[in-house]
């Protein structure tokens, strides 16, 4: 299996009378990059194409300005459709994307989509070494510019970044720094494509305590949030240890309608912290992605100060409200 070491540049919108947002298509991809390495994280090819916008034929002054590409400059690239293809073909047929961040691979998604593509094999999963570097190094919450790693790695500065392939060259020269085995372990699921059917919904467990230790769930997609939050696949809180069902000590609580916390126990691994976040889907779908995580007394007493700080806030909304004529 090859790693396709991958990074893209994209234009938007100004939200000018002239140049509005396309629905679909918020950002349009200007530039691929990308590095091959083999299964030993040997330097095997790379790829690099520029491409001439469609939709937005204006340069939006931020991505000017970091990027330093002109639209005369795009003028000479190929259409996305020509690009992109060949772009899937030079990856071949045993590959995993890797990239800084969780965004590359959604605008990948999403610009294929808009010019009818065939979508990546579902379900797509890659490496968000962004992520990875924060879990090992960090927190595993922080997250760190590309910049700010090539400089931590004492990486050789030979090339500017914010463009594409020498984005991808140091998006490389970082993955071979990192621990593969810690990479590996904690893979990335890329939520553009839902879950088609119930059958299809994702559970993944990342049990390694010296980093971090957690269960994830994405569901499929759902017509309002009421339904999201009805469905017993979405709100049960199975130990991703011991596969018991557990019984909560604080149901599903939110302040927003679009985060939500619970509090779990397990007799034999003790504490489990839950939060559900919905997002709505650019088909109009609405969906969750869950996260269970087994905690301490300290992490349980948080979730407990937390509904009670939302039931606080509640009351005091609904006693201004009342002391309104």
């Amino acid at each position: 299996m090859n790693y396709i070491v991958l990074d893209l540049e994209w234009n938007q919108s100004e939200c000018t009378s002239e140049d509005m947002p396309v629905d679909g298509l918020p950002f349009e991809i200007i530039e691929i990059g990308a590095v091959k390495l083999n299964e030993n994280r040997e330097y095997e090819g790379e790829f690099h194409q520029v491409i001439t916008p469609q939709v937005y034929n204006h340069m939006h002054h931020i991505t000017g300005e970091l990027t330093s590409i002109t639209m005369k400059e795009l003028q000479s690239g190929q259409a996305f459709a020509t690009a992109c293809e060949s772009f899937i073909n030079w990856c071949g047929d045993d590959f995993i994307f890797c990239t800084w961040g969780p965004s590359d691979i959604t605008e990948l998604q999403r610009n294929m989509n808009y010019y009818h593509m065939p979508l990546l094999p579902y379900p797509v999963y890659y490496y968000d070494l962004q992520k990875i570097f924060s879990l090992i190094y960090e927190d595993g919450k922080a997250r760190r510019s590309l910049d700010y790693v090539v400089n931590f790695f004492n990486i050789p500065l030979s090339e500017e970044f914010h463009r594409a392939i020498y984005d991808a060259r140091y998006t490389a020269d970082i993955f071979k720094k990192l621990d593969i085995e810690v990479v590996k372990t904690y893979f990335s699921i890329d939520t553009y494509q839902l879950p088609a059917s119930k059958k299809e919904e994702i559970y993944a467990v990342y049990d390694d305590e010296k980093y971090n230790s957690y269960s994830k769930y994405i569901s499929r997609g759902f017509e309002n949030k009421l339904l999201v939050m009805a469905d017993k696949s979405v709100t049960t809180t199975p130990c991703y240890r011991c596969l018991r069902k557990l019984k909560k000590k604080i149901h599903w609580f939110s302040c927003n309608s679009r985060i939500y916390y619970c509090l779990s126990y397990c007799p034999d691994h003790g504490f489990m912290k839950g939060k559900i976040r919905i997002k709505k889907h650019d088909n109009g779908m609405y969906f969750a992605t869950r996260i269970l995580k087994l905690t301490d007394e300290e992490g349980a007493a948080k979730i407990y100060e937390r509904q009670a700080e939302i039931r606080k806030k509640r009351r005091e909304k609904r006693r201004r409200t009342a002391a309104t004529p």
